[in-house]
């Protein structure tokens, strides 16, 4: 035992061990801290941790690439012993990692505890619950089922109604004109190394705030928070009532900690991972996607709110919501924190839970495919189907049907991901157009499997009419007067 102590003492002496236990999981709090609220804030960081080893081998296995990523899956779930439960811990630890940061942050709220002088904590706090959202929806691009593609292609249709930088944005994000390889790669550098070494920073300097600014005492109602006289009352608490962090008042937080890490070692065993949806494909516009949990309320908003609302709520409501929400402790200033004084707060949280359970309800029930209209709701401008024949106007209708708009534009209204449209006539001939329909090409997928004959003629009839009518449409050195679509000149 005398050794033992010995190589302690030695050990502390070059690496002060004792003043540093003093200065983190030994300072004191206010003895009224250690209460089962104050346990999700610890209960976060062990889903972190969880999800940074489980990370870690999962990318041993995974690789980046549109062919492969969902075959890496495959090969975990199927013949990588025990590969399936490593994606399920992964999965249910970033399920509750989301749930427990939000529960955390309502605890926080309804407590005041981002009153003086935690404001910048709580600041911090929301650039944590932020890169947690961002890790959840990078994780489940990693998939690259079609969930995760339809769900990229959302985003992309998000950011491409930002005003000025919408289409940079896009770009940006997709590394190229359409959600491909260079999208997969950005997800994939995002989710293993950006927002991780994020989450770290943040996390130590939320972490040193904590340490600095004390633990926030539980809320008594009538006692007020003066910020002159805080600091002092704060400290004279500490004085008489306070205890250690660790170990007589981390002992909740060690016990809730093993509870979470055990409902995440029994759903992954017993639930399972995240089946994958089918291999990414494009062409299948009509499928049925679901993102995560955490995405279903946002998912259900867009389907149920009126097309003339979306752009309203994505340039202008979702991001004044984020700054009001780092601007609470600005707004919010009153002296009192518990919270049967705040009714305001109560309501507001009570609300905005009811909504988002409510919606997330929607959008498990609801059998909406994605609306991809971010540039397609523009209908087909008049003059391109004025004066058309009725298989030039069916195949309008399948243009906007089919959501081909989403990457092509009709006269510079609709997506930059492809060619504009409008003289397209003039640049390919009849079977070219058929072809490229059938066969894709370039960036283009191929839709052969996705449209019937009839669709496709009607289609590549609307398509040679897009052509200035003082120039003639391109034709083949074979082509004649007979050919199936004809063609019809617009007039």
């Amino acid at each position: 035992m005398n050794r033992i102590r010995l190589l302690g003492q030695w050990l502390d002496d070059r690496l002060a061990l004792g003043r540093l236990y003093e200065h983190t999981i030994g300072h004191r709090i206010p003895a009224s801290s250690a209460s089962w609220w104050y346990v999700f804030g610890s209960a976060t960081l062990v889903c972190l941790i969880i999800q940074l080893v489980t990370g870690v081998c999962l990318a041993l296995v995974y690789v980046p690439s549109p062919d492969d990523a969902y075959a890496s899956l495959e090969y975990l779930d199927y013949e990588q012993p025990f590969g399936w439960y490593l994606r399920g811990l992964h999965y249910w630890g970033s399920n509750f990692m989301v749930a427990l940061v939000t529960i955390h942050m309502v605890q926080i709220f309804l407590f005041g505890a981002y009153k003086y002088p935690r404001e910048l904590t709580w600041m911090v706090g929301c650039a944590l619950f932020l890169a947690t959202i961002g890790m959840a929806f990078t994780g489940q691009t990693m998939r690259f089922d079609q969930d995760a593609y339809w769900g990229v292609e959302i985003i992309v249709s998000i950011l491409g109604r930002l005003p000025g930088v919408g289409e940079y944005a896009t770009h940006l994000l997709q590394g190229g004109p359409i959600v491909g390889a260079e999208t997969l790669s950005r997800f994939f550098a995002l989710h293993v190394f950006v927002i991780p070494g994020a989450l770290i920073g943040l996390l130590v300097i939320h972490i040193r705030l904590v340490l600095v600014l004390g633990i926030s005492e539980y809320p008594v109602a009538g006692k007020h928070v003066e910020p002159g006289a805080y600091r002092d009352d704060y400290e004279g608490v500490v004085e008489k009532t306070g205890i250690r962090l660790m170990p007589e008042g981390g002992g909740k937080d060690l016990v809730f900690g093993a509870l979470v890490l055990l409902a995440i070692v029994l759903c992954a065993a017993l639930i399972g991972p995240k089946i994958p949806n089918g291999p990414a494909d494009p062409t299948l516009i009509q499928t049925v996607p679901r993102p995560d949990f955490y995405f279903l309320s946002l998912f259900a908003a867009f389907a149920l709110m009126p097309p003339y609302l979306e752009t309203v709520v994505i340039v202008y409501v979702m991001p004044l919501a984020i700054v009001l929400l780092f601007a609470v402790p600005f707004i919010s200033r009153g002296p009192e924190r518990h919270p049967s004084r705040r009714p305001g707060a109560v309501i507001a949280v009570t609300v905005v839970l009811l909504s988002l359970f409510t919606l997330a309800w929607e959008g498990v029930q609801s059998p909406w495919s994605p609306d991809m209209d971010a540039w397609s709701g523009v209908p087909v401008q008049p003059r391109f189907v004025r004066g058309r024949s009725p298989l030039a106007h069916a195949g309008a209708t399948i243009l906007q049907a089919k959501q081909c708009r989403n990457c092509h534009a009709l006269d510079g209204a609709g997506g930059k991901r492809g060619p504009d449209l409008a003289g397209v006539a003039t640049r390919l001939t009849e079977d070219q157009l058929i072809r490229q329909v059938l066969q894709g090409g370039g960036n283009m997928p191929a839709y052969g499997k996705h449209l019937a004959p009839h669709e496709v003629t009607a289609l590549v009839a609307f398509l040679g009419t897009l052509h200035p009518e003082n120039q003639p449409p391109a034709r083949s050195a074979a082509s004649s007067s007979s050919s199936p679509t004809g063609f019809p000149e617009p007039r």
